[in-house]
C-alpha cells in the first residue's frame, strides 16, 4: 500500500485531529501513538533512528515501515516530509498549522510534549524514545531552538515556508483543525463531511497523557 497522504506539518498543530478525520474519511494514519502505544510497533523506534541517521535516504525502505497504512501525519514522519514526498510522488502532502499560529504552536508545544515531560525515562524503551525525540524532533527538525521562543517561532515560519516552496500547490494543502471539513474534503476530492470536525489531545488532553507517561516512567526529555 502506497501513502497517498503525507504530513509535514509540526506535532502539536492539530495533528491528532486531523488523523481522527482522514480516519473517519477511510484512511488508517501512522502517527506517533504508534510509537508510544501499540505493543507491536516497539521496533519502529529503531526504524525511525536508523532512518535519520541515513546518508542517502532515497534507499530506506518506507513500504516496510508503512505496511497497512496509506496516511502518515505528525512527527516523526513529519520530518521526512520532503523524503516521503519524493518516495510517493502521487502522495498529497497536508502542512498542517496550529489554529493561533506559530505563537499558538509555541505555547502548546512548551507546556506539554518539550516542556512537560521532565527526565529522561527509567526503562530501555523510555530512553528510545527520549533518543528519537532528541535526535529527530528537538535536535532535528526543530534544531536546537525550543528554548528560545523567538528561534523556535522562526524555525516554524522557516519549515512552513521551505514545504510551500517545495512541494507544488496542488498537491499541498495548507490546513488548520478550525477550518472545519471543507478545504480537507476538496482538497482531498471526496464528499463534504456534515457535523463537527474532530478536536482531539487539546492540551489538556495532552497534558493528561504526559502524566500516564511520566508516572509510568517510560520516557522523558533529556536535560543535556
Amino acid at each position: 500500500m502506497d501513502l497517498k497522504i503525507i504530513g509535514a506539518g509540526f506535532g502539536r498543530t492539530g495533528t491528532s485531529s486531523v488523523r481522527e478525520a482522514l480516519g473517519d474519511l477511510g484512511y488508517n494514519c501512522y502517527h506517533m501513538s504508534e510509537v508510544l502505544f501499540s505493543a507491536d510497533r516497539k521496533s519502529d523506534i529503531d526504524f525511525w533512528r536508523s532512518a535519520w541517521a541515513t546518508e542517502d535516504r532515497s534507499k530506506i525502505d518506507w513500504s516496510k515501515l508503512y505496511e497497512g497504512f496509506d496516511a502518515t501525519i505528525d512527527f516523526p514522519g513529519s520530518a521526512f516530509w520532503k523524503e516521503l514526498s519524493e518516495a510517493f510522488p502521487d502522495s498529497k502532502v497536508i502542512l498542517t498549522h496550529h489554529p493561533k499560529g506559530p505563537e499558538g504552536w509555541y505555547e502548546s508545544t512548551i507546556n506539554t510534549i518539550y516542556g512537560g515531560m521532565g527526565p529522561a525515562g527509567s526503562t530501555e524503551f523510555g530512553r528510545k524514545v527520549n533518543d528519537l525525540m532528541n535526535e529527530i524532533v528537538w535536535e532535528g527538525m526543530l534544531r536546537g531552538t525550543m528554548d528560545d521562543r523567538d528561534a523556535a517561532i522562526a524555525r516554524y515560519n522557516e519549515h512552513t515556508q521551505e514545504v510551500m516552496d517545495t512541494i507544488p500547490a496542488d498537491r499541498l494543502l495548507v490546513f488548520s483543525a478550525d477550518q472545519g471539513w471543507g478545504p480537507l474534503t476538496k482538497f482531498l476530492g471526496v464528499d463534504y463531511r456534515e457535523g463537527a470536525f474532530p478536536k482531539t489531545n487539546d492540551r489538556e488532553a495532552m497534558a493528561r497523557t504526559v502524566a500516564r507517561l511520566k508516572r509510568m516512567k517510560e520516557f522523558g526529555r533529556s536535560k543535556g
